[in-house]
């Protein structure tokens, strides 16, 4: 009975919320690719932990604008996000609420 059981909750959307810490993006990178990076970072976070491929990661243009509000040089320390793995494998990204 235990094998139906996780069959059937590996066929339903997965849903989790991450806190994405986003420090090496400040120090490793030079200063005109810090958001740039910050967005592979996430992408490489949100694939490794939702067990999926970097190019099956949706980032929402929310989250990407989170990222750009204060230029390319002055990005977010972390950003806590929404991840939603489907059942085709696509893995959606969204900015979680800062009043949530």
């Amino acid at each position: 009975m235990a094998r139906s059981e996780s069959s059937k909750a590996r066929t339903e959307d997965l849903e989790r919320e991450y806190v994405i810490p986003l420090r090496a993006s400040q120090f490793q990178p030079s200063r005109r690719r810090r958001a740039g990076h910050a967005i592979t970072t996430v992408r490489r976070f949100v694939a490794r932990h939702m067990k999926g491929s970097e190019a099956q990661v949706w980032i929402d243009p929310h989250l990407n604008e989170h990222l750009w509000t204060r230029g390319i040089q002055h990005i977010p320390r972390a950003v806590r996000v929404k991840a939603i793995r489907f059942e085709d494998g696509l893995i959606e990204v969204d900015l979680l609420e800062e009043g949530a």
